[in-house]
Parts: structure tokens; sequence; C-alpha cells
């Protein structure tokens, strides 16, 4: 059984709050990745692999942080469809936070393009070179990121109903205010 915290650890909330900023860079970059055709494009390029693969390995210690620490409980009155989509929506940003590193990753792999982590140091492909593959993959990052965008609304909206209307401790316990009052 985990144990049980009135709050998220520090450690947590630096990771989650971390990751939020990197998300929402990524994002943008992306956004401006595909918005350009200047020599802003490989500056973006440069920028957007290396960020995705530590929004990787961000996310992998937040699960392995999260499974060994647990998360504060919901509140006693919360309406129980509340707390089943407060699980769900959980789930899928892990997964998307896992997934989209990942497809962007095979998606470079089967360009034939390496993943370009800072000067001459390149990851391993993941999948083979293939161009068909390279398209369905490019689509399903395209696809992926909007719903990440989407889902991060969805998190943000849920915060600010926590934090401004039911007052219920939720948004501060992650936010380093402090418990539920």
């Amino acid at each position: 059984m985990m144990p049980t915290h009135s709050q998220f650890s520090p450690l947590q909330r630096l990771l989650h709050w971390t990751m939020a900023l990197a998300i929402l860079a990524m994002l943008f970059v992306g956004i401006g990745m595909v918005a350009t055709v200047s020599h802003a494009h490989n500056t973006l390029i440069a920028l957007h692999r290396p960020l995705g693969i530590a929004i990787l390995l961000l996310v992998l210690l937040r699960i392995a942080v999260r499974l060994r620490r647990g998360t504060p409980p919901l509140p006693d009155d919360m309406p129980a469809l509340q707390r089943v989509v407060a699980r769900l929506s959980h789930l899928v940003l892990y997964a998307l936070m896992l997934a989209m590193p990942l497809v962007g990753w095979a998606m470079l792999s089967a360009a034939g393009y390496p993943v370009t982590m800072f000067g001459a140091i390149h990851l391993p492909p993941i999948v083979p070179h293939d161009i068909a593959l390279y398209a369905s993959l490019r689509a399903l990052h395209t696809y992926l990121a909007l719903a990440l965008f989407l889902a991060v609304l969805g998190h943000l909206a849920a915060a600010l109903f926590h934090g401004l209307i039911r007052r219920d401790g939720v948004f501060s316990s992650m936010a380093g205010g402090g418990g539920r009052v």
C-alpha cells in the first residue's frame, strides 16, 4: 500500500512544473517548425529533438517517483464521475508525454535522420528506414501533438476549477501552497 500525503513532494512539484514549461515550449517550437521555412527552421529542429528526449527522460523519472510516492487523495466530497475523469485524464497525459517523443524518435528513424542531441551525440534509430512508415508516423505525431494540446488545456481548466471554484486544496497540493483547507 502506498503512503498517503496531503500534497505532492518537492521533487514531484519540481518535475511537474519543469515538464509543464518544457511541454509548452515544445508545443510552440513544434508550431514554429511547421509554420516557417526560414533559417529559424533549423534552429527550431535543433531545439525540438533534444527537448523531446529530455521530456521522455523526465516523464520516465516522474512515473517512477509517482509509483514510489503516490499522490495525495482526492477530496472526499468530489463526485465519483469527476474522480474517474481525473484519473483517466492523468493516464492520457502520461501516455501522450511518453508517446510524443517516442513517435518523434521513430519518425526520424524511419526518415533516416539522426536524433541529434548535442554536437556529435546521436541516438540510435528505433525503427528501420521506411518512407511510408515515416509518413504515417509524421501524421501520428501531429495528431498526438493536437491531443496533447487539448489534454493540457483540459488539465489547466481542471486546475483552475479546483483552485478558483472548488477551493478544495487539489491545486495547492501541486502549487506548493499547502494541503487541503
